[in-house]
């Protein structure tokens, strides 16, 4: 077992760029500490390894951010806009003013990834990732602080992706274009990317128009094991002793995984031919060994007869999008900066 660890470290460092394997490296180290074998999870330790940082009202590199803590649904979000193009500072005045009456601003409501249990709005990975997100397509960013399991199991984390989008949608500040309306994508990686899934159909079913869904690596599973989790079992910083073990801290104790939380279009999956479904950009990385369920994701929403675009980049692993140090990193971004900016 030493030999296999050790060959699948070497392979692993020889594709994935050096910043970027230290980095998800130190994070899965990290992680392999806070799970307990009982289930439990040791939340106190990761408030103190996770890296957070502060909003900032003063721009820094064009963007600015704030947190606002909504007490009607006791839910946090923060904020990031992009700066005044003639350099005025930004005041609490500006929040009663739309976006733009002209042209439009996309909004991207985005869910941060750790597998429902680690990360949050404000840390510093997912602080980065959301002000390239303004910086690159010009948009507002709103990032939720769901509440995370095991503490909080299904459906804790979609209640809140749903109250974010509505709080979100009744914003007259987040409005813009003649149509004075808050245009709306969601977006998340690894489980962001399954909480963006649920939210949007929930909009679709509430008669909520979200135009698009960014789904980075997300995060589906059955009870049937794929050919890529075979393969890739343990190779790429993931096993699937840890994919289980978060689907058990976060699915309603005594289900398996074929919840239609984690397998979408499964044996209990729900039906959602008809419905007003977003576009979506669905993003796979080569390495990523639950790569099978995206792809069948992606087969699933096709035969639903709704609209997805898919991104599979083969020599990607999970977190290539962190740092602008590989080939994949800048074609995602384009590809993101063309789907919410269709028209430009």
């Amino acid at each position: 077992m030493a030999g296999s660890n050790e060959i699948n470290t070497n392979e692993c460092k020889r594709v994935v760029p050096l910043n970027t394997w230290i980095l998800i490296s130190n994070f899965k180290l990290a992680y392999n500490l806070l799970r307990r074998h009982d289930g439990t999870f040791n939340r106190e330790l990761n408030e103190y390894l996770d890296r957070k940082v502060a909003a900032n009202t003063t721009p820094v590199d064009g963007v600015f951010s704030f947190d606002i803590f909504d007490k009607a649904t006791n839910l946090l979000n923060r904020v990031y806009m992009p700066a005044m193009e003639n350099g005025a500072q930004w005041s609490v005045v500006e929040l009663e003013k739309p976006l733009s009456k002209n042209k439009v601003v996309p909004v991207i409501v985005f869910f941060h990834g750790g597998s429902f249990t680690h990360s949050s709005a404000n840390s510093a990975i997912y602080d980065t990732l959301c002000r390239r997100f303004v910086s690159l397509c010009k948009a507002v960013v709103v990032s939720v602080n769901y509440r995370r399991s095991p503490e909080d199991r299904y459906p804790s984390a979609y209640d809140d992706g749903w109250s974010a989008v509505k709080w979100v949608c009744t914003r007259p500040w987040l409005q813009s274009g003649k149509d004075s309306k808050v245009h709306i994508y969601l977006c998340g990686d690894s489980s962001g990317g399954n909480i963006a899934h649920h939210v949007a159909v929930r909009a679709a079913e509430e008669g909520l128009d979200v135009i698009g869904n960014i789904l980075l690596h997300p995060m589906f599973g059955g009870e049937q094991r794929t050919e890529s989790e075979n393969r890739l079992d343990g190779k790429y910083f993931v096993t699937v002793q840890d994919r289980d073990w978060y689907w058990r801290a976060y699915l309603p104790e005594g289900e398996d995984r074929d919840h239609p939380a984690c397998n979408i279009f499964g044996p209990r999956g729900k039906d959602i031919k008809g419905l007003k479904f977003p576009r979506s950009l669905v993003v796979v990385a080569g390495f990523d060994l639950v790569q099978d369920w995206q792809l069948a994701y992606v087969e699933g929403l096709r035969n639903s007869g709704h609209n997805v675009d898919l991104l599979y980049l083969d020599q990607a692993t999970i977190g290539f999008y962190f740092l602008p140090n590989n080939d994949n990193f800048y074609t995602l971004m384009d590809k993101i900066e063309n789907f919410v900016n269709p028209t430009a």
